[in-house]
């Protein structure tokens, strides 16, 4: 498969055809632009605007041997089922988008039964959705919170003696698969957890679920998936407690600002799943545009101070997308994603990768490969190693689907929207 960087390159040495009379092709992106999920969304928009400014800029999307402009129509994901439903909606029914984006999660229940329903290609960022009820949602950028386990591994190699965990999650379809997750990779590793600590994401108390964590007396804290403001606020409230052990958690977004109310020892002891794009352990890596540093620039120069772990990942589904489009020659859901998934593997974020998820979610609708482990050394966040999630899950699946069904989170463990109550309903 063609990286972007070698198509733009390839666009650009080609006529540049008129697409003035040519209908866009819309993408569209249900994300969570308001509310405490808000910084799994726009962060992530603002990497698809620079995307698809690529495309544009160098003729367009190329389908049926004629160029097309690609459109972003976007809608909040945030504002209760109901009104995620009606903007899913709208997105296929009005605009006619042929892709949607979404980080999705409980609010997007009905949006994606509906999307199921109406067989539009879809890509979630949280796999936990992933269901044979779906056949055309998948998770190709990323297969949280499994890779998580990646950094239970490295850390438990580095830090043999850190062996008592305290976790804490919220409770909703972000946190509580990541808290099988880590319980899982904690058991295999041989780590004893000493305190676990649930908390609503509306209503929490940041200090207070650190005291209760630091009196079981750990070696490390774990703050598995939890909102990026949350993580800052623990992490600061770990500091000044005295903590002196690890910390470990999925993000570790605006970590600079972390260095300045903590210390940049102190930070030096977190551990974490997510790079930027600058690392020179991604100079030669075979992965989507093959121009990371080249994103991470563009990026940081237009949002400043705003890169965060999904500033990339709606962007690395475009790609992937895009790349399908074209050898498909076709916009039409079930080819593209034939597309997509022939050979059962396809290049990921960080090498090539395999369709997975049987097991877990009824279906291989999840790309699964390599993730990095990231650590903070000299102020900057660096690429300590890569593990593979997929001989992990190969190796310890049992554990990780007794974890997962003991909290629910299995896929035939889900309620399964009434659609149709919710469209006929006045």
């Amino acid at each position: 498969m063609f990286s972007l960087a070698q198509r733009l390159q390839a666009a650009g040495n080609l006529p540049r055809l008129s697409v003035q009379d040519r209908a866009p092709v819309r993408i569209g992106a249900l994300v969570p632009l308001s509310g405490p999920e808000q910084p799994w969304g726009r962060p992530g928009l603002d990497g698809c605007r620079i995307w698809a400014d690529w495309i544009n800029d160098h003729g367009g999307l190329l389908l049926g041997g004629k160029r097309h402009q690609v459109e972003l129509v976007i809608e909040d994901s945030a504002l209760g089922e109901r009104a995620a439903l009606e903007a899913a909606r709208h997105l296929v029914e009005v605009r006619r988008v042929r892709l949607v984006l979404t980080l999705g999660g409980a609010d997007m229940g009905l949006a994606l039964a509906y999307l199921a329903d109406r067989r539009v290609l879809t890509a979630t960022l949280l796999p936990s959705d992933l269901s044979p009820d779906h056949p055309f949602l998948i998770a190709p950028s990323e297969v949280h919170p499994f890779f998580n386990v990646t950094g239970v591994d490295w850390l438990a190699r580095q830090r043999p003696a850190a062996r008592r965990v305290a976790v804490c999650s919220q409770t909703d379809r972000l946190g509580l698969p990541s808290l099988a997750t880590y319980r899982a990779a904690f058991r295999v590793a041989g780590r004893e957890i000493v305190h676990e600590t649930r908390y609503d994401p509306a209503q929490f108390d940041a200090r207070a679920i650190v005291a209760a964590m630091m009196a079981s007396d750990p070696d490390i804290l774990c703050w598995c998936s939890s909102a990026p403001p949350m993580i800052e606020e623990m992490t600061v409230a770990a500091y000044e407690a005295g903590f002196a052990g690890e910390i470990l958690a999925c993000t570790c977004d605006g970590y600079d600002r972390m260095i300045a109310r903590t210390s940049a020892a102190f930070m030096e002891r977190f551990t974490f799943q997510f790079p930027d794009f600058d690392d020179p352990a991604l100079e030669t890596a075979e992965f989507f545009f093959r121009r990371p540093r080249a994103f991470y620039d563009t990026y940081v120069t237009r949002f400043p101070g705003q890169w965060t772990a999904v500033s990339w990942e709606y962007a690395a589904i475009l790609d992937l997308w895009h790349a399908a489009v074209e050898i498909a020659d076709s916009l039409a859901a079930p080819s593209v994603l034939a597309a997509m998934k022939r050979g059962r593997q396809m290049p990921h974020t960080f090498g090539m990768a395999k369709w997975w998820g049987t097991e877990v979610y009824g279906i291989d609708n999840a790309l699964v490969g390599d993730w990095p482990v990231v650590a903070i050394r000299d102020g900057k966040a660096q690429i300590q190693g890569f593990g593979s999630v997929l001989d992990w899950l190969e190796a310890h699946g049992g554990t990780l689907i007794e974890e997962l069904g003991a909290l629910g989170q299995l896929w035939d463990q889900r309620l399964k929207p009434d659609l149709h109550r919710a469209l006929n309903d006045p």
